[in-house]
């Protein structure tokens, strides 16, 4: 019998951890200009990627379509669905190869033990909640994304293992794009049914690109952008064919 996950609303959240309270120190540094710093994060990046490809191809069974399209682009923002707890850390990697990406997350994710202090050098960028580090949060974006680094941003925020629907998110996220000017992308990771595995195959297809129109408002960019992901997902969506877990509204 497949599990079946029951919410209210798509804001619930399925992967609590004990860490999930977690917040960020008072005196977290964003951004690091130390070269040995910077040369230990260049090995992990390697060491990462290396698992990466292992872990997708070995255990999740990951295919990427359409990935030539990043092939010569530097400084963009790829937005994706959020259904995989170690996949959507790793798979990344091997997206946006041979370019470093660095992932907007929970800062729940840095409060893992050992894990958690290796996420930001490995390319974590932790969603903080209060006015003066967000205004930090968002000048470690803009820091990246003028440096050519790819930005990852799950619009969804919340964690649904194997889902297969896409839920509505916010337009919260685009400004980033519209402020900086730069091209969005789009990945979709997809199930199909295993001939072989009880888990599903995962294919992930990249879509493309779409940027800011100089003729429309930054509000009305930020919107249509919104909607041009979304209904970019929503189309990619059709092609899954199997249900690992089945989510359903809770009747109220």
């Amino acid at each position: 019998m497949k599990k079946i996950y029951y919410y209210n609303s798509f804001q619930d959240d399925f992967m609590e951890s004990k860490v999930q309270n977690y917040k960020l120190k008072a005196n977290y540094k964003w951004i690091h200009h130390n070269l040995f710093y910077q040369i230990l994060a260049f090995i992990l990046y390697l060491l990462v990627t290396l698992f990466a490809l292992i872990y997708a191809k070995l255990y999740l069974h990951v295919k990427i379509k359409n990935k030539k399209i990043l092939k010569k682009e530097k400084g963009y923002f790829l937005y994706s669905n959020h259904t995989q707890m170690l996949g959507d850390v790793f798979n990344p990697f091997l997206i946006c190869f041979p370019h470093h990406p660095f992932i907007v997350c929970s800062q729940a994710n840095l409060g893992i033990p050992l894990l958690g202090k290796l996420l930001p050098m490995a390319g974590a960028i932790p969603i903080p909640d209060n006015i003066h580090d967000m205004i930090k949060f968002k000048n470690t974006i803009n820091y990246h994304i003028e440096n050519n680094k790819p930005i990852i941003i799950y619009p969804e925020a919340h964690l649904w293992p194997y889902a297969t629907m896409i839920r509505d998110f916010a337009t919260t996220s685009f400004h980033y794009p519209v402020e900086n000017a730069k091209k969005v992308f789009v990945a979709t990771t997809t199930y199909t049914k295993s001939k072989i595995f009880k888990r599903p195959n995962i294919t992930i297809y990249i879509d493309g690109p779409f940027q800011k129109d100089t003729n429309l408002s930054r509000k009305e960019n930020i919107q249509m952008l919104h909607d041009k992901v979304y209904e970019t997902m929503i189309s990619r969506s059709k092609l899954n064919n199997t249900n690992y877990y089945i989510y359903k509204k809770k009747d109220n």
